[in-house]
């Protein structure tokens, strides 16, 4: 058996609970409806679980058809959001005609700055209640918002509201291969991927410079260097321990792949990658990734960047 993509997951609202996908059309910021959303506080600066852990327990579900390529939402569509001890909320897919009065500027995700709409009172007395503190739901907006990735690694491509690149790619052999390490092993959704692939040796995705999946090419483009978030159970939304970011500084920091650079004090675990189909890609023309698709790696590098 050759490499295959054994699981996909999209996540609506940034650092809120992902959705395990059987197939996710690509557009030009990833897959279709991945971080469109984010909750923000009084200042327009988004929350994340490394300051709100209990975001990692509110979930996502949008319609079964959704994640289908020549889906186009109605009046009847909503994202649908659950939390502990909360109602569900329901936020609708088709923006009203009065949109463009909802707005709002200064909203900031690290580096970035710039409008995004307002999904209205509800959302935000929502998340308000929720987090015991004010809180705003605002969603991408596409029609003036751009969010540029890193251009010294992938100059042209854009993102919504994810961290810092449109696909996060981790296999299963470097999931064993920590979980063999640590004394309780943790589940792969620590680390937040879009694509997790087996049949693979631990780490080989790490020097996979491009790969094609069904129709689409991917490149790697840089490690993904891990923050505070793999520390948090995501089913109880605390940090229990240090782990598993101790055992991966042991042999997946900087300054164990690369004793001969500089030390950043970071340590590296999946790979950041762009779909190079994806700048003239929109929903419904035929870009897709599906559960049970082969990866084939058309070219390998032996210094990967980080």
């Amino acid at each position: 058996m050759g490499v295959e993509v054994k699981s996909l997951y999209v996540y609506p609202i940034k650092s809120c609970g992902g959705i395990s996908v059987a197939e996710a059309p690509i557009c030009s910021t990833g897959f279709r409806w991945d971080r469109q959303w984010v909750v923000v506080n009084s200042k327009g600066k988004a929350y994340t679980q490394r300051v709100e852990p209990k975001l990692a327990l509110v979930q996502t579900q949008l319609p079964h058809e959704a994640f289908s390529l020549n889906y186009q939402p109605n009046s009847h569509s909503f994202l649908e959001i659950k939390a502990p001890g909360m109602q569900v909320l329901k936020v609708p897919l088709v923006k009203s005609n009065s949109s463009a009065e909802n707005v709002v500027d200064g909203i900031s995700v690290w580096e970035w700055n710039g409008s995004a709409f307002d999904e209205g009172a509800a959302a935000a007395q929502w998340f308000s209640n929720y987090l015991g503190s004010p809180a705003r739901l605002v969603r991408f907006n596409h029609v003036s918002g751009v969010r540029k990735v890193e251009a010294d690694y992938a100059p042209g491509y854009n993102v919504m509201f994810a961290d810092m690149y449109p696909f996060l790619l981790l296999s299963q052999g470097s999931m064993d291969a920590l979980n063999a390490r640590l004394k309780e092993s943790v589940p792969v959704n620590r680390f937040r991927p879009n694509i997790v692939v087996d049949g693979c040796e631990a780490f080989s995705e790490d020097g996979w410079r491009e790969m094609k999946i069904n129709k689409a090419t991917f490149k790697g483009v840089k490690l993904c260097s891990r923050c505070k978030i793999p520390t948090i159970n995501q089913e109880t939304g605390k940090a229990a321990s240090s782990e598993p970011t101790d055992t991966l500084r042991a042999f997946r920091s900087d300054k164990a792949l690369r004793p001969n650079n500089s030390n950043k004090g970071k340590v590296y675990f999946g790979q950041n990658m762009v779909c190079t189909d994806s700048l003239a890609t929109k929903p419904g023309n035929g870009k897709t990734v599906k559960v049970g698709d082969a990866l084939n790696v058309l070219q390998i590098t032996a210094s990967p960047a980080a």
